[in-house]
């Protein structure tokens, strides 16, 4: 089994309801620890179909999250189907952490940092506007990921703003 991941990479993850979804490796984020950046698609698929690759990646972006995408090979939770090229643009993509993540005790932050993928963080104190639609930078756990894809949200403690 190939564990090595590359940029354009896209992995399916199945789901317990005999459905599945993918994701794909979009860009690594020098900005956050050279983590690997994916986007995950929106539409849900039978388990017994097989859309091209081009079907699944011109489709809705979900969400973008860091993490370690050989990881979710390692640990069975999703499988690389294959590669396609171009990964479509990122300059529209907006990160963002809090200096409180990891304080449970601060349900609400207003010590914010947002940035775009492999440019400088930049400090903005209280999230605001455009800055509220960022999505969590943090690299985040494979399960993570796919218990987003399952509920919509994580589970992990994270402040609000």
């Amino acid at each position: 089994m190939k564990r090595n991941t590359k940029i354009g990479d896209v992995f399916v993850v199945h789901l317990e309801d005999g459905t599945k979804m993918y994701l794909q490796y979009i860009i690594s984020d020098t900005t956050q620890l050279n983590s690997d950046v994916v986007r995950v698609f929106s539409k849900k698929y039978s388990s017994d179909s097989e859309p091209e690759l081009s079907e699944i990646v011109a489709g809705k972006t979900a969400f973008h999250a860091h993490c370690v995408t050989k990881f979710g090979i390692m640990l069975g939770l999703w499988e690389r189907i294959g590669n396609i090229q171009p990964v479509g643009t990122f300059e529209h993509i907006l990160f963002r952490d809090s200096e409180d993540y990891g304080k449970p005790e601060i349900k609400k932050s207003e010590r914010w940092w947002v940035w775009k993928i492999n440019e400088n963080e930049v400090y903005v104190g209280k999230l605001e506007g455009a800055h509220q639609s960022a999505e969590i930078g943090i690299v985040v756990k494979p399960a993570d990921i796919v218990e987003r894809i399952k509920t919509g949200q994580y589970s992990f403690v994270y402040p609000d703003f």
